[in-house]
């Protein structure tokens, strides 16, 4: 069943992590200057940030995990739970989770799991991280998102490298017996699992040290190898109009409550195309919209928490705040979240 609800998981905090090196769409050389300017346009994505050489989703995670147990002058001890969300882990296996436990000094009688998760894994982490919560009385827990996909991306594929953007997050997660209960809905279509992936690398298709490494012109303005992102837009922005407004719909029918409700709905920041689209078919307001992917890109299952802390900090610092989640895209899968938060702590944006 996608429809859900979770009882005694209370948000106490959110923060974030990108690299400090910012990269401009207007400056992409394998583009015209005019398409360029369509590109930023329809996408909504003017400025991306991407990691250093030899800096990793984990090391994003690690600085923002530090600074949010920091701000909150919390333990790192008494974190009885991690889950990392990351498709850009530092190995194979081991899973990159148990390095962080380590690097975080958590305690060894902390959880850890990894989800290999990209554009709902916000949704799914927070799922999976509240249910256990709530199930098993763990006091406090972290919920880590990051991501590197400018790894995978290639520069001359202009149908995936100017989207991306690499950043982590971490989300403080308490157990409260008066905390509002959290709404899900989560569904899946697996049918649909070839519309964003990457086909080699896996046990499935293994790396071939000649096929896998040779690019291939696959229209022009989009070459790659097997080892790097394919996309499929058409498929995903229709994918997203047809799922995503019915999914927050039932969500909202499930809860009891009016979209008007809802402060902010705070959406995978995958295209400003898709984002205004869906909201014309919920008919709600702009401003209700936030948006980070005009200055990070798309950054995976990190979108949702960077657009908390970089739109919303001031408003979900102080007073009462409904907030309606919302992750769609790779598996092919979506999700929506209803989470009523109160003072949340929210420091400032990390740059490294």
């Amino acid at each position: 069943m996608g429809l859900f609800s979770i009882a005694n998981c209370r948000l106490a905090g959110v923060s974030a992590c990108v690299p400090i090196n910012a990269y401009e769409n207007a400056e992409y050389e394998y583009l015209s200057a005019s398409d360029r300017e369509l590109l930023i346009k329809t996408t909504g994505v003017a400025r991306r940030r991407i990691a250093r050489e030899g800096t990793t989703s984990s090391d994003l995670a690690l600085s923002t995990a530090l600074q949010l147990i920091q701000s909150l002058r919390w333990e790192p001890t008494d974190v009885e739970l991690m889950v990392l969300v990351t498709q850009t882990g530092d190995y194979l296996m081991p899973a990159t989770s148990r390095i962080l436990q380590h690097k975080l000094g958590l305690s060894r009688n902390c959880m850890t799991i990894d989800i290999n998760s990209g554009c709902s894994g916000f949704v799914d982490g927070l799922a999976t991280a509240s249910s256990l919560i709530s199930a098993t009385g763990m006091r406090k827990a972290l919920l880590l998102t990051a991501e590197v996909p400018s790894r995978y991306t290639s520069p001359r594929d202009k149908s995936t490298f100017p989207l991306f953007g690499d950043a982590a997050a971490a989300l403080a997660l308490e157990y409260d017996v008066s905390a509002p209960p959290l709404y899900f809905n989560i569904q899946t279509d697996g049918s649909g699992f070839d519309a964003i992936m990457i086909p080699d690398g896996g046990m499935r298709s293994p790396v071939n040290s000649s096929a896998s490494f040779q690019t291939h012109v696959i229209v022009p303005g989009i070459e790659r190898n097997r080892l790097q992102l394919a996309l499929d837009g058409i498929k995903v922005f229709n994918f997203s109009l047809r799922e995503v407004a019915p999914n927050i719909r039932d969500l909202f029918r499930y809860a009891g409550k009016d979209l008007s409700e809802a402060d902010y709905f705070v959406f995978h920041q995958a295209n400003l195309l898709i984002i205004d689209s869906v909201r014309k078919k919920l008919g709600l307001e702009k401003d209700r919209f936030p948006v980070s992917l005009n200055r990070f890109g798309n950054t995976s299952s990190a979108s949702i928490p960077l657009t908390l802390v970089t739109e919303l900090a001031e408003a979900i610092r102080n007073g009462r705040k409904q907030l309606l989640f919302t992750g769609f895209g790779v598996g092919l899968a979506w999700g929506s979240c209803i989470a009523e938060i109160n003072q949340m702590c929210v420091p400032d944006l990390l740059e490294i």
